[in-house]
C-alpha cells in the first residue's frame, strides 16, 4: 500500500513525515495551567456525560430517548434501541477507566469524587438494560437451545422484549460483552463476566462450522440468526472480546463446550471440551481471519458485508433425523467501507498481538491505521487546517470506534498519534464553540442547523464524545 502523503500539508501537522520524525507536534489549545491536557478531557468527559444522562434518560427505569435537541430543549418519543442504550455504558466504562488511571498516577481527587458515582451508574444501566431481553428458542449449526438475549428494541417490562428471528442482532450482543467485560475489570464484579461469557456463547453459537463445496469451513457470523448475510458488524466486534475472555483464564482449569462438524463427513456433529483460554483464543483468530481474508478492499479497509449468499434466507436441514441450521456461502464483499468496520480490527489486531506475539498482527495494524486515516478523512472541508469525518448516518458513534482502534494501536505505530490529534482537536473546536447546554453538535466542525427545530441530536453521538474525551485522557497519559 503506497501512502499519499501529498494528502496532508502545512500548517495543522508539519506533515507526518516531519511531526512523527522529528518531533513536530501539530497544534492543541493551550489547558489552564493548573491540569493536564489528560484532566481537562477526562473532566469534559465526566462533563459531557452527566449533561447527556440528564437530556435522554429518564426514571428510574433509565429509559432512553433517542433524540434531544438542546437549541428547543425537548426530547424525542422515539426510544433509543439496545445498541444506544449500550454507548452510555460505553462512556461510563471510558470514564470509570479514566479515573482509575488517574488514582493511579496519583490524583485521588479526580476519583474520589466521580468512581463510586458512575459505577452506580453502571449498575442502573446492568440492570435497566433487562427490559431489552427476552427469550426465544434457536436452531443453530449445531444444536437447538434457548436462549435469553438484547433485543434490538425495549420491551414494555423486564424480559419481554422481542428477540426471534430478526428481533436481534448478533453485533448488539458483542458490543455489550465487550463493556460488560471491561465494566469486570474495573468493578471486579462476576456477574458481569458471566453475562458477558453467556452474550459470547450466544453468538459464537452462530458461527457458520459447515462447508463449502470444497471442504472448507465457511466460517462468518451471520447479521444476526434471521440473517444470510454475514457483515463486518457482526465479526469484527468480538475479536478483542475474545482475547480479553482468553487472557481472563489463561492459566485457569476452566473448561467449555466446542461444538463443531466433523471434517471427515462434513455432517457428523461433534462436542468437545476445551480449556476457556484456549477456546476464547481459537475463536479470536477464526473471527479475525474470517473478516481479513473476505472483508479487505484493495484499498486496504474493511467491507461492510459479505452478500452474494445461498441460499438466500435462513434454512434449516436434516442430518440423521436432527435439525440444523443450513450452511451459508457468501461470494461479494459489498458495501461501503465504514470506519468502526476498520477500528475493531485495528483493536483486534494489536490485541491479538499481545497474546500471540505473531508479526503478522503487526503488519496488519500499521497498514490498516494508515490506510483507514487517509480514506476517513478529508482535510480543509469544513474548516480550514482540520481533518473532516463523515457524518452521516450513524458515523458519529462509528469515528469513535476508530479513534479507539488508533489509541489500541499507538504503542506499535506512533503515526497514529497524528490521527489521534485530529480527534482532539474537532473535540475541543466543537467544544468551544458549538456546546449547548453540555451536548456538542453532530457535525463537530460546522456545528449546529441554523433552523433550531432541525438540530436533533442522537444520544449515542453524545456519549460517544464522552466516551472519546475519557479515551483520549488515557492515551495521554500512555504517552508519558
Amino acid at each position: 500500500m503506497k501512502f499519499n502523503y501529498r494528502k496532508f500539508s502545512f500548517p495543522i501537522t508539519c506533515l507526518i513525515l516531519i511531526g512523527v520524525f522529528l518531533g513536530c507536534s501539530s497544534p492543541k489549545k493551550q489547558t489552564p495551567k493548573h491540569l493536564s491536557l489528560s484532566e481537562q478531557n477526562l473532566l469534559r468527559s465526566i462533563q459531557l456525560a452527566d449533561s447527556a444522562f440528564a437530556a435522554y434518560f429518564e426514571g428510574e427505569e433509565m429509559k432512553m430517548a433517542r433524540f434531544y435537541n438542546p437549541l428547543t430543549n425537548s426530547r424525542s418519543e422515539e426510544v433509543g434501541s439496545i445498541w444506544m442504550y449500550t454507548s452510555a455504558m460505553e462512556a461510563v466504562d471510558a470514564i470509570m477507566h479514566g479515573l482509575k488511571l488517574q488514582h493511579e498516577h496519583g490524583n485521588d481527587s479526580l476519583y474520589k469524587e466521580h468512581f463510586a458515582r458512575f459505577e452506580n451508574i453502571l449498575e442502573k444501566l446492568y440492570t435497566n438494560g433487562d427490559y431489552y431481553l427476552g427469550t426465544f428458542e434457536l436452531t443453530s449449526y449445531t444444536q437447538t437451545n434457548e436462549w435469553t438475549v438484547y433485543g434490538v428494541n425495549r420491551g414494555g417490562a423486564k424480559g419481554t422484549a422481542e428477540v426471534a428471528g430478526v428481533m436481534n442482532v448478533y453485533d448488539d450482543q458483542m458490543w455489550l460483552a465487550r463493556e460488560l467485560i471491561e465494566a469486570y475489570h474495573l468493578t471486579g464484579k462476576k456477574k458481569f463476566l458471566e453475562k458477558a461469557e453467556y452474550l459470547t456463547e450466544y453468538v459464537l453459537d452462530g458461527w457458520d462450522c459447515t462447508f463449502d463445496e470444497s471442504g472448507n469451513e465457511n466460517g462468518g457470523i451471520t447479521w444476526g440468526p434471521g440473517y444470510v448475510t454475514k457483515h463486518s458488524c457482526s465479526n469484527g466486534p468480538m475479536v478483542s472480546p475474545l482475547v480479553w475472555l482468553s487472557e481472563i483464564y489463561d492459566g485457569a482449569q476452566d473448561s467449555i463446550t466446542y461444538r463443531y462438524i466433523d471434517d471427515s463427513d462434513r455432517q457428523t456433529r461433534i462436542s468437545k471440551s476445551m480449556s476457556k483460554s484456549d477456546y476464547y483464543l481459537m475463536f479470536a483468530k477464526k473471527v479475525y481471519n474470517y473478516q481479513k481474508d473476505h472483508l479487505l478492499r484493495q484499498d486496504n479497509v474493511y467491507a461492510d458485508m459479505m452478500g452474494g449468499c445461498t441460499p438466500g434466507k435462513p434454512e434449516l436441514e436434516q442430518v440423521d433425523g436432527v435439525t440444523y441450521r443450513k450452511g451459508i456461502t457468501c461470494t461479494d464483499p459489498v458495501g461501503a467501507a465504514i470506519s468502526y468496520n476498520s477500528g475493531t480490527m485495528l483493536s483486534g489486531g494489536i490485541d491479538l498481538l499481545r497474546v500471540t506475539k505473531d508479526q503478522i498482527y503487526l503488519e496488519d495494524v500499521k497498514v490498516l491505521s494508515d490506510s483507514s486515516f487517509e480514506y476517513f478523512t478529508e482535510l480543509d472541508k469544513d474548516v480550514t487546517g482540520y481533518y473532516s469525518y463523515e457524518i452521516t448516518g450513524f458515523n458519529g458513534w462509528f469515528n469513535g470506534v476508530l479513534m479507539r482502534g488508533y489509541t489500541d494501536v499507538y504503542s506499535e505505530n506512533k503515526r497514529t498519534g497524528y490521527y489521534l490529534d485530529t480527534f482532539q482537536q474537532n473535540l475541543d473546536y466543537a467544544y468551544d464553540h458549538y456546546l449547548k447546554k453540555g451536548i456538542l453538535p453532530t457535525n463537530l466542525l460546522a456545528g449546529w442547523n441554523s433552523d433550531d427545530q432541525a438540530n436533533n441530536t442522537e444520544g449515542m453521538f453524545s456519549f460517544a464524545r464522552a466516551a472519546e474525551y475519557a479515551v483520549l485522557s488515557k492515551y495521554e497519559l500512555d504517552k508519558e
